[in-house]
């Protein structure tokens, strides 16, 4: 067992882990964790295992993996594996989510509190009201031969479903079927936005008014300034152009 020292540390130590032709790393903590080690055994052998102990646990709740550590701790012993996909943002890497918009912007804020209570309430807190002074921006966005303009709040690009903490923001999604589901949220009035946040919460973003899902392997999305995305919750600045896509099966995760 290895703690961690700061951002970036779980990655040595898994890479680390991986030279050493380790079988097996678990990533005990919440999805930024969880990215990081995974980030390291993509394409290797290596199997991730996963104790969750974050503020939302999005991997593990998409696999159903136990909260309970024991528990968690026994699966990943176990002998049972599912190989999935990762999402790719410019060689940023997600297992869950990748978003652009509202979303990022909600994750920057969070991971740049200075302590204070970690889980989902704070993140809900903090999104309740950003959703009321947030404005959307316009952004040209490129599936396959389809090309449009859209004023959206928000562009999710999903791997999995959900952020986690049980907001489901991509209720078509699954982590092993080689493609992305592109989920787009054109601009609403903010408190149109704060009553449609709800579907969140019930699986149901798909059926909001203005909501759009295209499944693909890749997209472009591109803005008139640099674009701040989020990565599993990590928010990233990029260019004024992205290209999102999907990697298949490219890692072993344990599973119950």
């Amino acid at each position: 067992m290895r703690l961690t020292e700061g951002p970036g540390h779980a990655l040595e130590l898994a890479r680390a882990a991986v030279a050493a032709r380790t079988a097996l790393v678990c990533a005990w903590g919440g999805d930024g964790t969880v990215n990081e080690v995974a980030r390291a055994l993509v394409g290797t052998g290596t199997a991730l295992g996963v104790v969750p102990a974050g503020s939302g646990n999005g991997l593990a709740r998409e696999l159903g993996i136990p909260w309970d550590p024991a528990g968690a701790l026994g699966v990943a012993l176990g002998r049972r594996e599912r190989v999935i996909d990762v999402g790719d943002v410019e060689g940023h890497l997600f297992v869950n989510v990748a978003g652009i918009g509202l979303d990022a912007h909600i994750a920057a804020l969070f991971n740049a509190r200075r302590g204070g209570r970690r889980g989902l309430w704070p993140y809900v807190a903090i999104g309740a009201r950003e959703i009321l002074r947030y404005r959307a921006r316009e952004y040209t966005i490129r599936v396959g031969s389809e090309t449009w303009q859209e004023r959206a709040l928000v562009i999710v690009c999903a791997n999995a479903r959900q952020y986690g903490g049980g907001a489901v923001v991509a209720p078509t999604a699954r982590p092993d079927d080689g493609q992305l589901d592109v989920v787009t949220v054109a601009a609403r009035p903010p408190l149109v936005a704060l009553r449609d946040a709800l579907h969140l919460f019930r699986g149901t973003l798909d059926r909001a008014p203005g909501v759009s899902t295209r499944r693909t392997p890749s997209v472009e999305i591109a803005g008139s300034e640099p674009i701040l995305f989020h990565v599993d919750g990590e928010a990233v600045t990029g260019g004024p152009v992205l290209t999102v896509r999907i990697r298949p099966a490219v890692l072993r995760v344990r599973v119950p």
